[in-house]
């Protein structure tokens, strides 16, 4: 029926929908067979009715036939994806593993929402430790959720079935959610890309909450790629939603990234774990794009205890309300037990804990002044079944040691698989930045996939190699379109200082025929200068880039003179921020305004001088 090859990402899927080698109405098919044939029981609570999952696929099969440019404006268009039932998705109950608790909403979830606009397809529902509160996966009345390599180890959770369903290919993609490690958890120990965004940069507007201050919707992914366009599909502010904001973005490292390792580690007397991690550090060691710098664990740990010791845990049972007392016997036990704790909470506790919060906030900002981010292991071990269940508190928490104090410190994340341990389960590390840092995170996770990341989820396939570089999140932060005509061009000497300051191709064009080129003379990076001419002129190629307007201006300062930023009119007739010249600079300048554009001019003066080589 379909050359779709098992365990597919979002990549391979619309390369077959390109080629024509497999249709929507296909793809669905083999997905619903999948989940019908191959699927453990314990992974969904609840899924959509396959004919309505159909009628979907058909109907965006059907537009496709008639518009072929569909495929640009909705960028996951006929992607199968899951969510974790703390999710809405109008029509379908929302359970929290809590079947007692559930209810059905008349409205899907922002997240949901945003996906299915852009083409998505949701399946279904999975499965979680109870009200999002565990790290484990096995806190379920809809059964434990088994690791797909190791059915005697758990999947981590609390995104257990979400994790698990993307790791067994039933899916290329799923949502999660993330308090304390619920996304990055259960990635690790089933070999997945886990995006933990900066708090506030996604909605969490119809996600039932396990702490409102803090929770996350997080992303499970086979790859980078697939993972930041999701990403880029849901990050921006909901105003129904106050808990989004305006995220400042960091850049990403274009140049040697410093990264903070934490020490000492502890691996909780797993040498096999400890291995693992090594073998990922070794092999980033011998990257000469990395410095590596140690930092003290202990001040992470110390904020990572508030989470469960502090007055947070109330906002659990705040989000509970009454059912917590009324119905209490119908919640898992070790469930019961943790959101209890809130009950000996008082305001001088909270006010006390929100102290030492501040404080380690700016313990944090010191680290990162030192370096762009942290790396740890994902979690420190990786437990079976029935030890966490002989011990569930203790043994859930060895999970959440470099975990916890991510979201409280208002930090973004991103789980990566590394080298596997010896005993052939996953192991995972996390690189960790300051909030913001999304894209920083997601373009250095791009850049050592090749290293680290073995096979695509259970499946021997390799991870495709990314090459092109992923863009910043769209519409997060006021920006300025900026048209440029030289050496900042892509792949040119200068582009780094866009790539740096969070640029965004967004295409490639041509000036209002009114422009003349020239080559300055100068030094190397050669420059051009872009001058309005008062007659003669022609249409110059450009590139428009997006800028954040926070970094515009270190960016205009560090143009050097002759040249400068003023207004460029397009092709089209738009008008944006670009680089000209003073035309006095010109005056001695070779005139390559019949090259339209730096690129042919380049590559005319390269050819000429290797001809020249030959003929000497």
């Amino acid at each position: 029926m379909s050359s779709l090859t098992a365990f597919p990402t979002v990549a391979d899927i619309h390369r077959h929908l390109r080629a024509g080698t497999a249709s929507l109405p296909e793809l669905i098919e083999l997905t619903l067979a999948r989940i019908a044939g191959e699927c453990p029981p314990e992974v969904f609570i609840s899924l959509v009715d396959p004919g309505e999952v159909r009628r979907k696929a058909r109907q965006l099969h059907d537009r496709l036939a008639t518009d072929p440019g569909l495929p640009e404006r909705l960028p996951l268009l006929g992607i199968p994806f899951v969510v974790k039932d703390n999710i809405d998705v109008a029509g379908l109950d929302t359970t929290c593993a809590c079947p007692a608790f559930a209810y059905r909403p008349e409205h899907s979830a922002a997240v949901v929402e945003r996906l299915e606009a852009a083409g998505a397809i949701l399946i279904g529902k999975t499965n979680l430790d109870q009200f999002a509160t565990g790290l484990v996966g096995i806190r379920s009345p809809y059964g434990e959720v088994r690791n797909p390599f190791h059915a005697d180890y758990v999947s981590g959770g609390s995104s257990s079935g979400s994790a698990a369903a993307v790791a067994l290919g039933l899916v290329p993609f799923a949502l999660g959610t993330d308090t304390a490690g619920s996304g990055r958890v259960p990635a690790g120990f089933c070999n997945l890309v886990g995006i933990k965004p900066t708090p506030g940069l996604i909605s969490t507007r119809g996600v039932f909450p396990a702490c409102k201050s803090l929770d996350c919707v997080s992303i499970l992914a086979h790859t980078v790629a697939d993972a930041w366009t999701v990403a880029s599909v849901l990050a921006g502010i909901d105003p129904q939603d106050a808990y989004t904001r305006r995220i400042e973005p960091l850049p990403p490292i274009v140049r040697t990234a410093r990264v903070g390792l934490p020490t000492p580690l502890d691996f909780l007397a797993d040498p096999v774990a400890q291995s693992a991690f090594d073998r990922a550090l070794d092999i980033l060691r011998r990257d000469a794009q990395f410095e590596f710098v140690e930092i003290p664990f202990e001040p992470f740990d110390q904020i990572a205890r508030l989470l469960y010791d502090g007055p947070w845990v109330a906002e659990r049972r705040l989000a509970i309300g009454d059912f917590f007392r009324e119905h209490g016997e119908q919640i898992d036990p070790t469930v019961r037990e943790i959101i209890g704790k809130a009950d000996g909470k008082s305001a001088i506790d909270t006010f006390k804990a929100l102290y030492r919060l501040e404080a380690g906030k700016r313990m944090a900002e010191a680290v990162f002044a030192q370096v762009d981010c942290l790396l740890v292991p994902t979690a420190p071990t990786i437990h079976k079944r029935a030890t966490v269940a002989a011990d569930p508190i203790a043994r859930n928490s060895d999970f959440g040691l470099y975990t916890n104090f991510v979201n409280l410190l208002g930090m973004s994340a991103l789980a990566l698989p590394g080298p596997f341990r010896t005993d052939g389960l996953p192991a995972g590390i996390t690189f960790i930045a300051p909030g913001g840092g999304d894209h920083r995170l997601a373009e250095l996770g791009r850049r050592i996939e090749p290293l680290l990341h073995q096979r695509l989820g259970l499946s021997s396939a390799p991870p495709p190699r990314t090459t092109q570089a992923l863009p910043p999140l769209p519409g997060t932060t006021p920006s300025v379109r900026l048209a440029v005509v030289g050496a900042h061009l892509s792949g040119m000497p200068l582009n780094w200082q866009l790539q740096e300051r969070c640029g965004r191709l967004l295409g490639q064009t041509r000036t209002a025929a009114q422009y003349r080129l020239f080559a300055l003379p100068g030094g190397e990076p050669r420059k051009p200068g872009l001058v309005r001419a008062a007659a003669g002129g022609a249409a110059i190629d450009v590139e428009v880039w997006e800028l954040p307007s926070t970094h515009f201006g270190s960016f205009v300062a560090s143009i050097p003179a002759p040249l400068g930023i003023g207004t460029l009119t397009l092709q089209d007739g738009s008008e944006v921020q670009g680089f000209l010249c003073e035309a006095t600079a010109a005056l001695d300048a070779e005139d390559i305004t019949h090259f339209g554009g730096w690129r042919a001019y380049r590559a005319n003066a390269q050819h000429h001088a290797r001809s020249q080589g030959d003929r000497s």
